[in-house]
């Protein structure tokens, strides 16, 4: 038996306040990166990297770098088939399109915008915003990026080049026309795959047949007016060079402006990519009238190193992801390519550089991982939390004398503030003064009514533990403000669990409408039994594919950050296959049921307003979970 008392409707004045057990915060803080000149509503929230500076050729000062103050350069005009500085690497970033199709990571059409404002902050030179064909919500999201981004020029001049992915056909290449062209600077970027066991086993043509297609679709993007269209033989990396060789040539004269260079099952290793792009270079016809680009894939771990291969013999393009997510193992990290550029680019690389500001770097990374729902591993290079931490005493002893015999590179130069280097620290006495002043060093600016919120949160926090540290005020920020919109809240829950019985828990939710509803249910353990109860009240049947959970700090009274994926099946058809679809939710708190049924309320949020709107790609399915004990 599951449930242990049936699902109701009560009046707020029915609850007594004596049972209330959790009561988060009335009011729900909106993310939005800041963007400047833009019209935002009053409740907005603006992230802003510490110390910010203009998107030039800034060089981080590395310990080996013999020119510590590097003159600026400013970024090149665009011109769709030419760089006129020889030394300038574009920077496409395709996490809105390709990162999304890392497993577990769903994203709505706000939170897309979103990132894609944090990207032209970035100052990445193309944002590949999506795949325009695979469904009406992509469609509609490349579309309101192609508006709202696609059309801010900063006082220098710049704006991003704003891209639609198609697949070698009239009906991809029109639709992603169709959501691209309302940008000042749109791109088609169209693809067919070149490699023989793509060709024999998936396409089942012939090379004669698939030089025709790729050279009569770039010819027909044209046709439509977009000036600026990108070709990609996939899997270039298995396909022979002279059939390369001889499909671009076409597609050049057919028009197209860059030819990206897919590794796109990751695998060569740098030295065989470095040499396939100047191969390419020399004996493609027409290619000094085009860019060459790179898209490396991580299945080997080779991606960042296999992507500044290919530009140290040639490519003036560089297709990467913030964090690296990806197909797979991944893609090219944005971060680490950048950042080698930045750092070695003088040495090692001729002078080559971008137009990234690195001080927007860390702050992107943490949007697109809280967004995602997909954790940065500690030792992820740039941007892991272990990134800039020194444990060894011989390290420490070596940090503390001079922050050079350890460290390549300062965490100020990506926007990450090492842990209170104002000296402030953080507990049940401190002020709305001192946590709004370390807000501000971790990059968040909130209102009044928004600081008023956190505070609250912080005071709670600090009353059952010493010392609130940076990272439980990012997960407290976090926990409020990255959440999609209010469908349901959680008002009160209460678990009994033990050896002597099955777990129970009764929850209470409040409604968009602001009426409570309460269940109660039992289960393996307290979290399974209170997702029951929750399931009782929405009444939206889902399959939960994933559950973690980590501690944000150490001790017995950290607060516990849990992510949960859930899955509804999805009939939308893209390259003849069904796509599950599914939606992840993050929730923080030092209670870990709390903390987990947040999660799930969170996801649930994500589903239902994805449902609302396209209720068509989501039908109605058989209910399905897998029991968590906890």
């Amino acid at each position: 038996m599951a449930t242990v008392c049936s699902p109701h409707t009560i009046s707020r004045a029915a609850v007594s306040s004596s049972s209330v057990k959790y009561s988060p915060s009335q009011s729900q803080l909106q993310f939005r990166s800041h963007f400047p000149n833009r019209r935002h509503d009053s409740s907005s929230l603006h992230i802003t990297a510490p110390n910010p500076r203009a998107a030039t050729k800034g060089r981080v000062l590395c310990s080996q770098n013999p020119n510590p103050n590097p003159t600026p350069t400013r970024r090149p005009d665009y011109v769709p088939n030419r760089i006129s500085d020889p030394n300038y690497v574009r920077i496409f970033d395709t996490t809105l399109r390709d990162g999304e199709q890392s497993p577990g990571a769903s994203l709505t059409s706000k939170e897309k915008l979103d990132i894609a404002r944090q990207l032209a902050k970035l100052g990445v030179d193309i944002i590949e915003a999506g795949f325009p064909a695979a469904s009406k919500d992509d469609f509609e999201a490349v579309k309101t990026i192609a508006k709202e981004v696609g059309n801010f020029v900063d006082k220098d001049g710049y704006v991003p080049v704003i891209c639609g992915l198609s697949r070698c056909n009239e009906k991809d290449i029109k639709t992603a026309w169709e959501a691209v062209k309302y940008a000042k600077r749109p791109r088609i970027h169209t693809f067919i795959a070149t490699s023989p066991i793509h060709m024999e086993h998936k396409l089942r043509k012939t090379k004669e047949q698939v030089i025709e297609i790729a050279r009569s679709m770039v010819s027909y993007a044209r046709s439509l007016g977009c000036e600026d269209v990108e070709f990609s033989p996939e899997d270039a990396g298995r396909s022979e060079k002279e059939f390369l060789y001889q499909i671009l040539g076409e597609v050049i004269t057919a028009g197209a402006t860059t030819l990206n260079i897919p590794d796109t099952v990751g695998i060569t290793v740098p030295n065989e990519f470095g040499q396939l792009i100047a191969d390419i270079k020399a004996n493609t016809p027409g290619i000094d009238n085009v860019i060459i680009s790179t898209h490396c894939q991580n299945d080997l771990g080779l991606s960042t190193a296999n992507t500044l291969a290919g530009a140290s013999r040639g490519a003036r393009q560089v297709e990467v992801t913030i964090n690296g997510i990806g197909e797979r193992a991944g893609n090219a990290s944005l971060e680490e390519v950048v950042m080698t550029l930045n750092c070695r680019g003088e040495q090692v690389f001729g002078g080559l550089y971008t137009g990234i500001n690195p001080k927007h770097i860390y702050i992107t990374s943490k949007m697109v991982s809280e967004y995602t729902g997909m954790h940065v591993q500690p030792h992820k290079a740039i941007v892991g939390s272990n990134a800039f931490a020194h444990e060894s005493g011989i390290h420490q002893d070596g940090m503390l004398k001079d922050k050079r015999t350890y460290e390549i590179i300062s965490p100020e130069d990506i926007g990450y503030d090492r842990s209170n280097e104002a000296g402030i620290v953080l507990g049940k006495l401190s002020g709305r003064h001192a946590v709004k002043k370390q807000l501000e060093q971790l990059g968040y600016e909130l209102d009044d009514v928004q600081l008023e919120t956190v505070f609250w949160r912080f005071k709670g926090v600090a009353e059952q533990k010493k010392r609130v540290t940076d990272a439980d005020l990012r997960a407290l920020v976090s926990d409020e403000v990255f959440q999609p919109e209010v469908v349901w809240k959680l008002h009160d829950l209460q678990v009994t669990c033990g050896t002597l019985g099955l777990s129970t828990a009764t929850v209470k939710l409040i409604d968009a409408d602001g009426r409570e509803h309460i269940a109660c249910s039992v289960g393996t353990g307290p979290v399974d039994s209170a997702y029951k109860a929750v399931d009782l009240i929405v009444k939206e049947p889902v399959t939960l594919v994933e559950y973690s959970m980590n501690g944000v700090t150490e001790g017995i009274d950290a607060i516990a950050t849990t992510r949960v994926v859930i899955r509804v099946e999805n009939s939308d058809m893209v390259a003849g296959e069904i796509s599950q679809r599914t939606f992840s939710g993050i929730g923080a708190g030092m209670d870990i049921v709390v903390s987990s049924v947040k999660a799930y309320i969170g996801a649930l949020n994500k589903m239902l307003g994805f449902k609302e709107r396209f209720p068509q790609e989501i039908p109605p399915e058989s209910a399905e979970r897998t029991p968590v004990s906890a």
